[in-house]
């Protein structure tokens, strides 16, 4: 490549070479060379933001280097750090996996001082009753945020099915005195549950929204990144902050937390739902 850079890796250079590459898009060549081991678990708005560029940029430069969009590129990136023999690049592919979402939950302690936990686990600890969202593959983390916070709130609701469901799942929160709505929302991100949300402004209601991306339209994003090293991706550290926000609650209402607590522990005993010692 003419323009050249210091350090970069052979693999890199093949990719660049006789490539004419805009300012901009040297920028990201020129962080690429530097960084490669880093920047091949980098999502484009990550990269972005690492090279100090725009995320269109880096889709743009991914497709000048021949490339469909910024996933193919980076997936044609990685072997060029993982390498190894025949046995390795699974192996390599699941520490890797590990690896990003350790980072991703580094992130998310050094970001924990600039998200109002306290003022929104204060929020939605009085609002009553709280409808929670989650389609999709949100569902899951949605569900478990639900589970946990009726342990410690009086009515919480959650809509994980679309539709007119989800529609009236909303207004009948509203109707019986709700002011927040807590909404997951990862990608893919459904269409259905952005447009939910829009009516739930409609209605009144103010929003909150655990997702990957900061500039969600929402009242209070909290925001987390998403691992997608793996087929499918993965949510470590989003659910790591849908559980402070647990925690927030929690303090917030700290009689009630204890009162519901120790008579759900009482139930549990009664009833015997869960095993205590071993295993049978």
């Amino acid at each position: 490549m003419a323009d050249g850079y210091h350090g970069e890796h052979p693999g890199l250079s093949v990719l660049l070479d006789g490539r004419r590459l805009s300012p901009v898009q040297r920028r990201i060549a020129h962080y690429l060379s530097e960084h490669l081991d880093d920047a091949i678990f980098l999502s484009s708005v990550e990269l972005a933001e690492r090279a100090g560029v725009s995320q269109p940029s880096v889709t743009r430069f991914a497709v000048v280097l021949g490339f469909t969009g910024y996933p193919e590129l980076r997936q044609a990136l990685r072997p060029l750090v993982m390498g190894g023999g025949p046995e390795e690049p699974r192996e390599s592919l699941l520490r890797g996996a590990v690896d990003r979402e350790i980072r991703n939950l580094a992130v998310v302690r050094e970001r924990l001082p600039a998200f109002p936990l306290k003022e929104l686990g204060e929020h939605l600890a009085a609002t009553e009753p709280l409808p929670v969202v989650g389609l999709r593959v949100s569902c899951g983390l949605a569900t478990t945020f639900a589970y946990y916070a009726r342990r410690i709130h009086p009515d919480v609701r959650l809509l994980t099915h679309g539709g007119s469901e989800l529609v009236d799942g909303l207004h009948a929160a509203r109707r019986a005195g709700a002011e927040w709505v807590v909404a997951v929302v990862l990608p893919r991100y459904p269409r259905e549950a952005v447009q939910a949300l829009q009516y739930a402004e409609k209605l009144g209601l103010r929003a909150a929204v655990i997702t990957d991306r900061p500039d969600f339209p929402a009242e209070i994003v909290l925001d987390a990144p998403v691992s997608d090293r793996l087929v499918f991706d993965s949510h470590a550290a989003p659910l790591a902050l849908a559980m402070a926000l647990v925690e927030a609650m929690a303090d917030a209402a700290p009689l009630r937390t204890r009162a519901r607590l120790e008579e759900f522990e009482r139930m549990t005993d009664e009833t015997g739902a869960f095993l205590t010692g071993d295993l049978p």
